[in-house]
């Protein structure tokens, strides 16, 4: 039912959508809902003490037009066809990028809930063929949602894997010799006595999942990230910015403050596009 209802909506122009967006559901989420708006204002009032009271006001009303814009754009993207979408989400020139990959049998792509990240799956389209695509993702509780949301984030090319099954499948791919790379959302809060690399990040100690290194030094693929923008509605731009291209040459936590910091200067260049309403600094290091 949840998926033929998508169907149908997806249908519908563009224009449209940004119509609900912006006269339906940006106005439930912040004013009627107020959807998370404690959580958000919090984390936007301890990311950032030197801006005003009114300069974070702003932030957050761009935050919940774009959650908005987030929410139908995916819908729209059901029946995208691959052209609009490799038009609408711009991969920066990726010859450095396949370079690395070709070479080393596989990469690390370490992403995070900046703009639209489901569309960052079209990214099949731009690396080398024959690179396969495993994209890391928790199973949803709702077995309609879990159903719809594969659907969503299969249609292009990509295969979904959840996380406890993802060391077994790049064993598979490695030993069958196909070349892959892996996405990975890595800004999630990992519980704080499993936690092995801590950052002051926004001006809090912060703990981060560290799957992406530990992957890319098991089986030495390059890893970088997704440094996202977002030049107009409708249209995102990822640069992969390179984090390690011999990561078993690094240090412990490396890999992961370095993704931190990348995280961090592209929070700040436009702070809009991060997921404020998650309760991403819940957990201190004293809780470990």
């Amino acid at each position: 039912m949840l998926k033929a209802l998508v169907s149908i909506l997806s249908r519908l122009p563009l224009g449209v959508h940004y119509w609900f967006a912006d006269w339906l559901i940006y106005p439930l989420m912040y004013h009627v809902v107020r959807y998370r708006r404690k959580v958000a204002d919090k984390n936007l009032r301890d990311s950032f003490p030197e801006k005003s009271n009114q300069e974070r006001r702003q932030v957050a009303r761009d935050f919940y037009h774009q959650l908005s814009d987030t929410i139908v754009e995916n819908i729209y993207g059901y029946r995208c066809s691959d052209e609009e979408m490799r038009e609408r989400v711009v991969f920066a020139p990726m010859d450095e990028v396949n370079r690395l990959i070709d070479a080393a049998g596989g990469g690390i792509f370490m992403l995070a809930h900046m703009g639209n990240w489901e569309w960052l799956a079209s990214v099949q389209q731009w690396v080398s063929p024959g690179v396969k695509e495993l994209n890391v993702y928790r199973k949803q509780k709702n077995a309609s949602m879990d159903a719809l949301m594969l659907d969503i984030r299969s249609r292009r090319g990509g295969e979904c894997v959840e996380k406890q099954r993802i060391l077994r499948e790049m064993v598979r791919c490695r030993a069958n010799k196909q070349p892959v790379t892996i996405g990975l959302i890595s800004d999630q809060k990992p519980r704080p006595e499993v936690t092995r690399t801590w950052v002051e990040f926004l001006h809090q100690e912060t703990g981060f999942l560290d799957g992406g290194e530990m992957l890319s030094r098991k089986f030495g693929y390059p890893v970088f990230y997704a440094y996202i923008t977002h030049p107009e509605r409708g249209y995102y731009k990822c640069d992969f910015r390179l984090i390690a291209a011999q990561p078993a040459q690094t240090q412990d936590g490396e890999i992961t403050t370095a993704y931190a910091r990348l995280l961090e200067e592209n929070i700040k260049a436009q702070p809009a596009l991060w997921l404020w309403t998650h309760n991403r600094f819940q957990w201190k290091r004293s809780e470990s």
